[in-house]
């Protein structure tokens, strides 16, 4: 089965604008987001899905030039990039990445996607602490194409198609999310927080010693070093 990582970015984020440009030891965040997915030996392929706008032209352009692949759709329907990039590239399963969470770990998203397998779910997760120990931003979603497909067709809300994802948690009679715990006790760290939504958490990132080819181990330690934990006004659970 054809596996698909669709990483979603954008440059206008209301928080933090441009984020997908902001440099990171000297590369764009989204450049991090796309190396380290790549590291993921059980995905297929790696793709970036823009919003189809002027300004985004711009983050379509950088990716392009690095040979990335992109497909473009509309700003405020997320899903529906989701479903073009599925269908543009024959994806039997779609690997949801976002592109604030610079540290994802393709061994995490490895591991995701065998879990995703083995258990025959619809849609697996390990990027959020919600259900699981995960730190928030190492991990990632995976969700079956036909599961996809049927939200494109049922997913009608503003905040379905915004946050593509958001119908699974809206309809728990429909689908049943499934998660795992790390097997490792070190990397059971629900009060990481490792994404970023705003210019604090970006001063805090650019900050830690981690560099593109840091693993997991790595990541953890120079967190702990750096007292790098969740801020408790936004939970790893509000993430979907």
């Amino acid at each position: 089965m054809r596996t698909v990582a669709v990483i979603q970015a954008r440059l206008g984020s209301a928080r933090l604008p441009m984020k997908s440009l902001l440099c990171l030891r000297g590369s764009p965040i989204v450049d991090w987001v796309v190396d380290r997915t790549r590291t993921a030996r059980l995905v297929d392929m790696v793709v970036v899905a823009c919003p189809d706008t002027p300004l985004d032209r711009v983050l379509a352009q950088h990716l392009q030039s690095r040979g990335v692949p992109v497909v473009t759709g509309p700003e405020d329907d997320v899903l529906a990039r989701y479903v073009i990039a599925a269908r543009k590239f024959e994806a039997a399963r779609v690997v949801r990445v976002c592109a604030d969470n610079p540290l994802i770990w393709g061994e995490a998203v490895d591991r995701l996607v065998r879990f995703h397998e083995a258990s025959h779910a619809e849609y697996s997760y390990n990027h959020i602490p919600r259900d699981c120990l995960w730190p928030d931003g190492l991990g990632a979603e995976i969700v079956d194409r036909r599961l996809l497909e049927r939200m494109a067709v049922e997913a009608h809300a503003p905040s379905q198609r915004e946050h593509c994802l958001n119908w699974i948690w809206d309809n728990p009679d429909r689908c049943t999310p499934a998660t795992f715990d790390p097997e490792e006790e070190w990397l059971r760290r629900p009060d990481i927080k490792l994404d970023i939504d705003t210019a604090e958490d970006f001063r805090r990132l650019a900050l830690l010693p981690v560099t593109r080819e840091s693993d997991a181990r790595e990541i953890i330690e120079a967190a702990d070093s750096a007292d790098f934990q969740g801020r408790p006004d936004k939970p790893g659970t509000a993430r979907r």
